[in-house]
């Protein structure tokens, strides 16, 4: 089977982020960077697969420069190569443009099984498995707490609020998952080693065939218009009970509206 794993770059969730002033996008150079934690659990889930079932794994970046560093730390867990999508176009693009592009790389790739975070920490969006396989004309599995392979069949289990949902269709397919599917394994020295010399490949938005004004700043649906930093918390509002403690705090909430 061969398997293609969606990877993002994106600020470490557990240091402060911020937008750039020039153009409100994502500030990236001053950030830490990791790789976006869902979809570590995509590459677990790839790498069971193809243990279970055999082919290749392969990881599909779209990101700057930078990039590279999530993508060898990807394959030093186990997928076999890589492709990154490299293009200074590509500052500032959208969903729907960003999967335009995916979209436009994953059909270079033959994929029976894309696999994927079900959100982003960084855009915490969740509609890019919908947008790509509305783009491929293939099914979305999306959610996924638990993912069975039988031959061409996939069926997951859907996580929700309630419980969880079952949903099947056949490859090639697009799913998504959450952090409840398994656990992560940890690169070991030897695939450390290994994803120094594993290939990836850079593809252009010339080798997909999408122009320059379809992505970026030029070609988004949507884009920040103004930020502000978050303000500094307030001390809190102290209420001395003299026996009316009870109604005071009522009038709180109601001036609040939580009543």
């Amino acid at each position: 089977m061969n398997i293609v794993v969606l990877v993002k770059q994106v600020p470490d969730s557990s240091a402060e982020r911020s937008l750039r002033a020039d153009d409100n996008t994502v500030d990236r150079g001053s950030a830490s960077n990791v790789i976006n934690e869902m979809d570590e659990y995509a590459i677990e889930e790839a790498l069971r697969i193809q243990e279970a079932h055999g082919g290749e794994v392969t990881i599909l970046t779209m990101g700057p420069a930078s990039a590279s560093e999530s993508i060898r730390k990807a394959l030093s867990m186990g997928p076999d190569r890589a492709v990154h999508v490299l293009d200074d176009a590509l500052h500032g693009s959208c969903a729907l443009s960003t999967s335009k592009v995916l979209a436009a790389a994953l059909g270079t790739l033959s994929a029976d099984l894309v696999l994927c975070g079900a959100e982003s920490t960084d855009g915490r969006v969740q509609v890019m498995p919908h947008m790509l396989a509305e783009r491929m004309g293939v099914a979305a599995l999306t959610g996924a707490r638990k993912l069975t392979v039988e031959g061409t069949a996939l069926t997951i289990e859907r996580q929700t609020d309630e419980g969880y949902e079952v949903v099947a269709a056949t490859t090639p397919a697009i799913v998504s998952v959450w952090d409840t599917i398994n656990e992560p394994r940890y690169p070991s020295f030897k695939g450390i080693m290994a994803a120094k010399k594993k290939p990836v490949q850079t593809l252009s938005l010339a080798d997909l065939g999408v122009a320059a004004s379809e992505v970026g700043a030029e070609g988004a649906s949507s884009a920040v218009v103004e930020q502000h930093k978050r303000p500094p918390r307030a001390g809190g509002q102290k209420i001395n009970d003299e026996g009316d403690g009870g109604a005071k705090l009522v009038e709180f909430l109601a001036s609040e509206k939580f009543v």
